[in-house]
């Protein structure tokens, strides 16, 4: 062969090479935009209708869902929030035996490998929450825990959730709302406080025991905006940049209330609906929050 002459590749193996480039230079991509999210923590409000869906993801990528709205709506919402071929959550949180915070849990367990689920263990009766029974008892490997003022879920690099509510007693409580699991993650000096359904009494127990602890940067509207909650103590305890109302577009309940918009604007906090905006998120480093 003469020096200089150039040989053109035969088409199977040009497109082999194609499809290298294209791979590597994904691949490229993806190491590059994990490498920009390494060492923060995401709070994902899903989008799951009028119901309940936070996805917590730690800085060393600890997995953690609180609660999974009232359908297979979640099925939908966290491949798009995780990636589609993550199969696994470390821990599921059941805040309440209400349907539109356990209703789409099963159809989660038997998508996903679950090691942890945790739950108020406040009993109901309803099909949902034998649904959600019958469903861990399926997952194999699954611990179930309690959920018990006092304790710590450890998210990974330095962050955490911190269990505030309930105590003991809840088949003392009246009603499954009064159950409710409150917690407060914490990374660095940022704070989210997640508070299921839990009524305006709860949240003044809370005041009276954590005060100035309660302080977050970004606070979930208890009951989905209803004007039972989400008071105008507990707002000035908490000290919110932004609350975040999960609720259903046009729902039947009148969730949020503009007497709970009212007092969130008085309180001087911003509020951002997933019935407006769909699912939303917001990333800590530690230091600030901002939304994604």
């Amino acid at each position: 062969m003469m020096a200089g002459m150039k040989t053109a590749l035969p088409r199977p193996v040009l497109w082999l090479l194609l499809v290298f480039l294209l791979t590597a230079n994904v691949a490229t991509y993806v190491a590059a935009f994990a490498k920009d999210e390494e060492g923060t923590l995401s709070v994902s409000f899903l989008d799951v209708g009028q119901g309940d869906a936070i996805l917590i993801e730690g800085p060393t990528g600890v997995q953690v869902l609180v609660d999974g709205g009232k359908d297979r709506s979640v099925t939908r919402a966290l491949p798009r929030a995780m990636g589609a071929l993550d199969r696994s959550i470390d821990a599921v949180v059941a805040t309440h035996p209400d349907a539109d915070h356990i209703g789409g849990l099963p159809d989660v367990l038997a998508r996903y490998r679950v090691s942890y689920v945790i739950s108020s263990g406040r009993a109901a009766e309803s099909s949902f929450l034998g649904r959600l029974k019958d469903a861990v008892a399926k997952e194999r490997g699954a611990t179930e825990v309690l959920a018990r003022r006092g304790m710590r879920l450890h998210l990974g690099g330095g962050a955490y959730a911190d269990v505030l509510h309930p105590e003991a007693n809840v088949e003392k409580l009246r009603e499954t709302n009064d159950a409710s699991v409150v917690m407060k993650v914490v990374y660095g000096e940022t704070e989210f406080l997640l508070t299921g359904d839990a009524p305006s009494w709860v949240e003044e127990r809370l005041v009276a025991e954590d005060g100035d602890g309660l302080r977050s940067d970004i606070l979930k509207a208890g009951h989905h905006g209803s004007k039972t909650s989400t008071s105008a103590a507990f707002l000035e305890a908490v000290d919110p940049e932004t609350v975040v109302v999960s609720a259903g577009r046009d729902n039947s309940y009148g969730h949020p209330h503009e007497e709970v918009l009212a007092r969130i604007r008085a309180s001087g906090a911003a509020s951002v609906s997933t019935a407006e905006s769909g699912t939303v998120t917001f990333v800590s480093d530690g230091r600030d929050v901002e939304r994604r």
